[in-house]
């Protein structure tokens, strides 16, 4: 699929759609709990499908209730959009290997909490994945599963398809986590490991810690014990533990906001007014305002009173030129395409650093980025754990989104101040997190090769 975005000034009021990060630890927390849980405006995307999907192949049963309603959400032929999952889990014990091999499509997230979740069975549990995913090892996630006595078969270097069988027989064992999703999955399964199974991890390295300080928010709020230490290089979580039922509306998404926010900053002025958004959620991603604010922007949170309960507005405008600043990545990676996207529009030279793990997500989003930008006149530099960007003049012409949904989604964005159209071919992998985003900026969406004159 082809989107065709022509410059203009994007303004307006946007409501976000749900965090992905909640709505996954959600589906899974519902489907391993015995009882029945009542998760209240997820996310409606082809990552969020393949969440529910592999649960429901693992034994729960969930309902769907759609309504008309506004909000983010696609809506399906009658105008109805997905309001909520009921969710009848399963105990871990209980845990059904089904036929054949569970995909997780695209979804890194369902794909490594889902393993060490299945990993609490008996019975042999097989996932794979697209192209992108059969090409993302999960090898220090699968070395330490089989530390802690779990049977674990993969393709080379650990990639899907992946084989795991339990029973989860505990242990210590040493993760080191490029990608925090690793630490996440053994955090949330371990707690449900049989009594007396104690889970030990010591943690070398860590990347995105705001993703686990999400994680254990839910241990938290669950009453979950566990011990660890205070710069999260070692975790003890006893087994014998078990979830109550997860109850209420997911909170949006910071990551998904990064992209209308920037968008309100490239196509001109704005302003923009997110609705969704809660300032003292644990998403990390809502760095991404105080970014906009150290470059210059203005960004407004206000407290309103929406329906029956408190809500915020966020407003984002310029009435000046960005300015380029250096920007530490390490903790939010997946911010990188977005920041790439909104430099190109910054006076100076902006350097984004400290994310070498960014080249291990769909795509190896620096290379990518430097590759798309330059093909839009960007000027910019790889570094093996970066990007350096000189803003300056951006051209229209042809980019390729190469199947990664943060990289349309933040090509889409650098258009709308760009000299000319721009069309961005595998337009189509945005639907992953955002469905909806590129009609929002106004694309002209294709199923067939367009040529820009």
């Amino acid at each position: 699929m082809q989107a065709i975005i022509k410059p203009h000034n994007f303004t307006g009021r946007i409501r976000i759609p749900a965090s992905k990060s909640h709505t996954i630890r959600r589906l899974l927390i519902a489907a391993l709990t015995e009882g029945v849980s009542e998760i209240e405006e997820p996310l409606d995307s082809l990552d969020a499908r393949s969440c529910v999907a592999v649960i429901r192949a693992l034994g729960a049963d969930i309902e769907e209730r759609r309504a008309v309603a506004q909000g983010p959400n696609p809506a399906d032929e009658t105008g109805k959009k997905l309001a909520g999952w009921r969710v009848r889990g399963i105990r871990p014990g209980r845990i059904t290997a089904p036929q054949g091999h569970l995909d997780v499509g695209n979804s890194g997230t369902t794909l490594f909490l889902a393993l060490a979740a299945a990993a609490l069975g008996t019975q042999p549990i097989t996932f794979t994945g697209d192209e992108q995913i059969r090409r993302r090892s999960a090898g220090p996630l699968l070395t330490a599963l089989s530390g802690l006595g779990i049977r674990v078969v993969s393709a080379e270097k650990g990639c899907a398809p992946i084989t795991v069988q339990g029973p989860w027989k505990g242990g210590r064992a040493a993760l080191p986590c490029p990608t925090s999703q690793y630490l996440s999955a053994i955090l949330l399964a371990a707690p449900l490991a049989p009594a007396g199974a104690v889970t030990e991890i010591d943690v070398p390295l860590l990347n995105e810690r705001p993703y686990i300080k999400l994680t254990l928010s839910y241990l938290d709020a669950q009453g979950i014990p566990y011990r660890a230490a205070q710069d999260f290089s070692y975790f003890r979580i006893p087994g014998g533990a078990s979830y109550k039922p997860m109850n209420g509306p997911v909170p949006g998404d910071f990551s998904s906001a990064a992209f209308p926010g920037c968008a309100a900053l490239t196509g001109g002025f704005g302003p923009v007014t997110l609705l969704g958004l809660d300032p003292q959620d644990p998403q990390g991603d809502r760095v991404i305002f105080d970014m906009l604010t150290q470059m210059g922007a203005a960004v407004n949170w206000e407290k309103t009173e929406e329906t029956s309960r408190p809500a915020w507005t966020l407003t984002v405008s310029r009435s000046r030129p960005l300015q380029a600043r250096v920007f530490d990545l390490n903790a939010y990676p997946d911010l990188l395409p977005i920041m790439a996207a909104l430099a190109s529009y910054a006076d100076g030279e902006t350097a984004l650093v400290n994310a070498a793990h960014a080249r291990i997500k769909e795509t190896d989003r620096i290379a990518v980025m430097a590759q798309e930008l330059g093909k839009l006149g960007v000027l910019t530099k790889e570094r093996p754990d970066g990007l350096i960007i000189q803003g300056g003049p951006v051209l229209g012409g042809p980019v390729d989104g190469h199947g990664d949904h943060r990289v349309v989604m933040a090509l889409a964005a650098a258009a709308l101040g760009a000299a000319g159209p721009v069309e961005i071919r595998g337009a189509e992998a945005a639907d992953v997190t955002y469905p909806g985003f590129l009609e929002l900026l106004g694309a002209s969406v294709t199923e067939s090769s367009c040529i820009l004159s």
